[in-house]
């Protein structure tokens, strides 16, 4: 789950602010029993973390590859990592991480590198890309000290708009490169967010699952690509590595 997946979720679960928690259940290994009556003061995002501080307890919740939630509707047939029940609904997180923060949650989290964050600090941004010289773009993309929030449709969607090549590596990039990457992973984030909202980011996929390039109208390249080794997608004809 991305960045404005993220938002959306705290949009989502609003209605449960300033609620007190009723019920607590789930698998967590976690003691979450400790969340019972407490009462929920915020809902909040950082990158790919879901927070809930509920009075003096702050936890984060990282949906990992194939986390799910449900709000007020029939649960899974599987066990919730953590189910969260008030007066007025409940919540269930499913496949997910479920961590307690230690320590105040804004000396904790670093909100100028948040994707969708008004703290966003772009002169920060562009200076930490600066520093991995050695790095691909696809690396830089998705690491989450640079670009937090961002994740593999970000990342395959914002090449394809840059011509950017996965595997171009930071040092063989302009200075201008470097600016429209910070610039356009931004962008993008918030266009998938109005997307998403309304039912439609698939429907604006340009090479993220699909097969062919949209530009060049010729097969794409799907491999794995980077330290994590994440899928890509993209035209080895119209996304270059501007090697020397």
């Amino acid at each position: 789950m991305e960045g404005p997946s993220l938002v959306i979720l705290c949009e989502e679960l609003r209605g449960f602010v300033n609620k007190k928690i009723a019920d607590v259940g789930g698998n967590s290994k976690q003691d979450i029993l400790k969340l019972y009556g407490k009462k929920v003061n915020a809902i909040k995002s950082w990158g790919k973390h879901l927070i809930i501080q509920a009075g003096d307890i702050a936890l984060r919740i990282h949906f990992l590859l194939y986390g799910s939630y449900r709000i007020n509707e029939e649960r899974k047939d599987i066990a919730p990592r953590l189910s969260l029940a008030f007066k007025n609904g409940e919540v269930n997180f499913y496949n997910c991480s479920v961590k307690f923060i230690e320590g105040a949650v804004d000396t904790v989290y670093n909100w100028s590198t948040d994707i969708m964050s008004p703290e966003w600090d772009e002169k920060l941004v562009i200076k930490k890309i600066k520093q991995e010289k050695e790095s691909m773009v696809c690396d830089v993309l998705m690491n989450q000290d640079i670009f937090t929030g961002v994740g593999n449709i970000i990342k395959n969607e914002v090449l394809f708009n840059l011509h950017l090549h996965p595997d171009a590596l930071v040092k063989n990039l302009s200075a201008n490169q470097i600016k429209a990457l910070a610039e356009e992973a931004r962008s993008y984030s918030f266009k998938f967010y109005e997307w998403k909202r309304i039912y439609e980011l698939r429907k604006h996929y340009q090479v993220y699952q699909k097969r062919i390039c949209p530009r060049c109208e010729i097969p794409l390249l799907i491999v794995k690509t980077g330290l994590k080794q994440r899928r890509s997608y993209f035209c080895t004809n119209c996304q270059w590595k501007y090697e020397d």
